[in-house]
C-alpha cells in the first residue's frame, strides 16, 4: 500500500474531491482525519473508510477558524501518534464577476480559500518539524490558477495565490524534509458544481452543457481522478517532486 502506516488530515474530507482523497488514501494505507464543516457527510465518510476496514476519524472544522484547522491536525497526533500529510482541499467558490463581487464577498474567499491553505501548511509544518520525519503538503489550486474567465475573479484571486504560496512553502520547508506540491484541477463532476450551477443558472441544464463543451475530452474529471493526483503527490513515490503545480484538467488549459 503507497501511504501504509502515514497518517493524513484532509480539509473538506466530506464531500467532492476530499471524499474521495479520504477514501483512497485510507484504502491505501492511510490513517485518516476528515475535516469538515459538514459532519452529517464526515461522519458518513468515516463509516464508508471503516467498513472497508480502513481508519478514519472525523474532525469538525471550519477551515476560516484557525483554531479549528489546528484543532483537526492536533486530533490526527492525539488519535493516530502523528501527522504526515496535509491534503488542503476545502474551498468555497464564488461566481460573481468583478464588477459584482463585493469586499464581503472577496474577504470571506480570502480567508476560506487561501488563509486556510497558509495556516494548513504552517501549523501542519510545526508538528512535522517537531517529529523529526519530514511529511507531505498538498494543497487544491485550480486551473484558473492559470487561465481567466468572465467571472469567480474572487476564486481566480485565491487559487492563482495557492500555486505561488505552494512554490514559496516549498522552498522553506524543503530544509525540513517536507514537500508542498499542489493540483490544479480542471471542471470536475461534484456535487459542488452541479450545486453552483443550480443557483447561478436560470438553466442548470443548459448551463453544463456549454461547460462541457469547453472541455477538449468532452467530458468532465471525475472527484475519482483528482485524488489520485493527490495520492501520487502524497506517496513516497513523488519524493523527488516538491513545488510543482500538477494541471489535471483534461486539456483545458493546453487550448
Amino acid at each position: 500500500m503507497r501511504l501504509a502506516a502515514k497518517v493524513a488530515v484532509i480539509t473538506g474530507g466530506s464531500n467532492g474531491i476530499g471524499a474521495a482523497a479520504a477514501v483512497l488514501f485510507a484504502r491505501e494505507g492511510a490513517k485518516v482525519v476528515v475535516a469538515d464543516i459538514d459532519a452529517d457527510a464526515g461522519r458518513a465518510r468515516v463509516a464508508e473508510i471503516a467498513a472497508a476496514g480502513g481508519e478514519a476519524v472525523f474532525a469538525a472544522c471550519d477551515v476560516g477558524v484557525t483554531d479549528d484547522i489546528k484543532s483537526a491536525l492536533q486530533q490526527a497526533v492525539d488519535t493516530f501518534g502523528g501527522l504526515d500529510i496535509l491534503f488542503n482541499n476545502a474551498a468555497i467558490q464564488n461566481t460573481r464577476s468583478i464588477l459584482e463581487t463585493s469586499d464581503e464577498d472577496f474577504d470571506l474567499s480570502i480567508r476560506v480559500n487561501l488563509k486556510s491553505v497558509f495556516v494548513g501548511i504552517r501549523e501542519a509544518a510545526r508538528l512535522m518539524i517537531a517529529q523529526g520525519r519530514g511529511g507531505a503538503i498538498v494543497n487544491t489550486s485550480s486551473s484558473f490558477a492559470i487561465v481567466g474567465s468572465p467571472g469567480y475573479a474572487a476564486y481566480h484571486a485565491t487559487k492563482g495565490a495557492i500555486s505561488s504560496l505552494t512554490r514559496a512553502a516549498a522552498i522553506g520547508l524543503m530544509e525540513h524534509g517536507i514537500r508542498v506540491n499542489a493540483i490544479c484541477p480542471g471542471t470536475i463532476d461534484t456535487p459542488g458544481l452541479r450545486r453552483g450551477v443550480a443557483t447561478t443558472a436560470d438553466d442548470p441544464a443548459e448551463a453544463l452543457d456549454r461547460y462541457l463543451a469547453l472541455q477538449p475530452m468532452k467530458r468532465f474529471g471525475t472527484a475519482e481522478e483528482i485524488a489520485q493526483a493527490a495520492l501520487f503527490l502524497a506517496s513516497p513515490e513523488a519524493s523527488f517532486v516538491t513545488g510543482e503545480n500538477l494541471v489535471a484538467d483534461g486539456g483545458y488549459t493546453i487550448v
